[in-house]
C-alpha cells in the first residue's frame, strides 16, 4: 500500500490511478465565429460510369471569418482600438530586444477552431499603412493533440503553409509606427483556411528526431523595466531568451515556445519572451528551405553572427546596421548568470519545439484539468492543461514546489515540449515519483 510523501526532497511514491476532482478552472478558448468546413458527399462509385474529369474534381474545402479586431486582452501588446480600428498605442514602446526608436504594437487574435484538418492560410487586410509604417499578419495552427505549430508570415497573395494539419487556427498583427509617430489603422482582417490534401505518405520513423541544437554567441539583455516584444515587463533576475525571428515568440507568460540554453556552469529552460538580437526575421534553427529570411545560410548559423564573421550582406543587419558582436540569441539577467555567464559569450541552445520537441519519452497522465505550469511551482503561471487522462512525451524532470494532493506529496515535476511546460509527477501514471530513465532539466 501506498503511503503519503514526507515533506522533504527526494524519491516519492505516488498514488493509485484514478480520477480526481479538477484541480483548477477550466480553460475556454474564446473562438470567433465562422463557417463550417465541408464539401457534399462524393457519389458512391457506379460500373459503367465514366469518371469525371479533373476540371470538375471538388476543390479544397475551405473556410473563412473575419477576425474580432475590438476584443483586446493580456496577450496583446500597446494596442489601441477606437473609431473602427486597432493603431499603435505609445510610440515610445519597442521589443526591449531590439534597441528601435519607432513605435510597435501586437495584437494575439483569438484562436478560430475549425470542424476538419486545415494546413493553409490566406490572410486579406483592410488598413491605412502610412509610408514607412507596416503590417504584418502571422498565423499558426494548433494541431488535433494539442500541439502549435511555429507562427507563419502570411502576406497578400502568399497564404501561409504551416507544416502540419491543424484544428484551431490564431492570427496575429504586428504593427510598427512610421517615423513621427503616423500608425498604420487596421479596420478588418479576414481570413480564410484549406484543406490542401493529404500529405505523400511515409514510413514511420523508428526513433523520435531530436530537438535541433545550436551553438551560438549569447548576449545579456539587462533592459530591467522595459517592455519585451510578447508584452512582459523585464524584472531583475529575470528568466527568459530573446531568439531574432517572430516565429517562436511565446505569448505573455507562456512557455509555448522554449529554448534550452547550456552554458559553463549548467543547463536551463527558458521560454522565448522577446525578439533579437539584431534581426526580427533570421529563424536561424530552421532548415535554409524554410528560413523565413536569409535562405543561402546554413542551419543553426544566425544571420549576425554571419555578418560580423564573414562579411555577409555587407557585415549589416537586416535594418542596415553594422552588426557588432555575432549574437544569436539574448539571455535575461537570470538565465544568464544562472547557465555560468559572466560576460557574453558561446552556449548551446536547443529549441525545444523543434523536430520531436528533443529526446522524449511517453508516459500516461491522470485526472482532469491538471495545470501545466510555465515553471515546476503551482502558483507560476498556467500555460495549459490536460482535460483528462491522456498520453504525454517528458523530455526531462526537476525537483520542484512540492505538491500534495489526493493524500499524497512530491516534488517532482516533469517538462512536456508540446506544452512548453513543467505538470506535476503526481499526475504522470506510474508507480515511480521520480520518472525512471528520464534525465534531469
Amino acid at each position: 500500500m501506498l503511503t503519503p510523501f514526507p515533506r522533504h526532497r527526494g524519491p516519492a511514491p505516488r498514488r493509485r490511478p484514478r480520477t480526481p476532482r479538477a484541480l483548477t478552472g477550466a480553460v475556454c478558448l474564446l473562438a470567433l465565429a465562422g463557417t463550417a468546413l465541408g464539401a457534399a458527399p462524393a457519389p458512391a462509385a457506379d460500373a459503367g460510369v465514366p469518371p469525371a474529369p479533373a476540371a470538375d474534381a471538388v476543390p479544397p474545402a475551405s473556410v473563412s471569418w473575419s477576425a474580432d479586431l475590438s476584443r483586446t486582452g493580456s496577450d496583446d501588446v500597446n494596442v489601441r482600438y477606437g473609431a473602427g480600428a486597432l493603431r499603435v498605442r505609445d510610440g515610445s514602446v519597442s521589443p526591449a530586444s531590439l534597441g528601435r526608436d519607432r513605435g510597435y504594437a501586437s495584437a494575439v487574435l483569438d484562436p478560430h477552431h475549425v470542424d476538419r484538418p486545415v494546413d493553409r492560410v490566406a490572410v486579406e487586410v483592410d488598413a491605412t499603412v502610412p509610408d514607412e509604417a507596416s503590417v504584418e499578419v502571422d498565423v499558426r495552427g494548433r494541431a488535433a493533440d494539442g500541439t502549435w505549430t511555429e507562427w507563419r508570415r502570411a502576406a497578400a497573395g502568399a497564404p501561409a503553409q504551416l507544416p502540419r494539419d491543424v484544428v484551431d487556427v490564431q492570427a496575429r498583427l504586428t504593427l510598427w509606427n512610421a517615423e513621427g509617430e503616423p500608425t498604420a489603422a487596421v479596420r478588418a482582417v479576414t481570413l480564410t483556411a484549406t484543406d490542401t490534401g493529404p500529405a505523400p505518405a511515409e514510413p514511420a520513423p523508428t526513433t523520435r528526431a531530436a530537438a535541433f541544437s545550436a551553438r551560438v554567441y549569447a548576449t545579456r539583455e539587462g533592459l530591467v523595466g522595459h517592455t519585451t516584444a510578447n508584452g512582459h515587463v523585464i524584472q531583475v533576475n529575470d528568466h527568459f531568451v530573446a531568439l531574432p525571428s517572430r516565429r517562436a515568440l511565446s505569448p505573455k507568460g507562456s512557455g509555448q515556445y522554449s529554448v534550452q540554453v547550456c552554458g559553463p556552469a549548467r543547463c536551463e529552460t527558458a521560454p522565448v519572451w522577446d525578439v533579437g538580437p539584431w534581426n526580427t526575421h533570421d529563424d536561424h534553427w530552421n532548415p535554409s528551405s524554410v528560413r523565413e529570411q536569409w535562405k543561402d545560410l546554413p542551419q543553426g548559423l544566425p544571420e549576425a553572427q554571419a555578418a560580423y564573421e564573414d562579411g555577409y550582406n555587407g557585415g549589416r543587419d537586416e535594418f542596415g546596421r553594422q552588426v557588432a558582436n555575432p549574437a544569436g540569441i539574448d539571455l535575461a539577467d537570470g538565465t544568464f548568470y544562472n547557465v555560468g555567464l559572466d560576460d557574453n559569450g558561446w552556449v548551446t541552445v536547443t529549441y525545444l519545439w523543434t523536430e520531436a520537441g528533443g529526446d522524449t519519452t511517453s508516459f500516461p497522465t491522470w485526472g482532469t484539468d491538471v495545470s501545466v505550469r510555465q515553471q515546476a511551482t503551482a502558483t507560476s503561471t498556467r500555460v495549459a492543461s490536460l482535460p483528462g487522462p491522456t498520453t504525454v512525451r517528458v523530455r526531462c524532470q526537476v525537483h520542484g514546489q512540492l505538491v500534495t494532493y489526493d493524500g499524497y506529496s512530491n516534488d517532482a515535476w516533469s517538462y512536456l515540449p508540446d506544452y512548453g511546460g513543467y505538470v506535476s509527477n503526481i499526475f504522470i501514471d506510474v508507480a515511480d515519483a521520480w520518472l525512471p530513465g528520464v534525465p534531469t532539466c
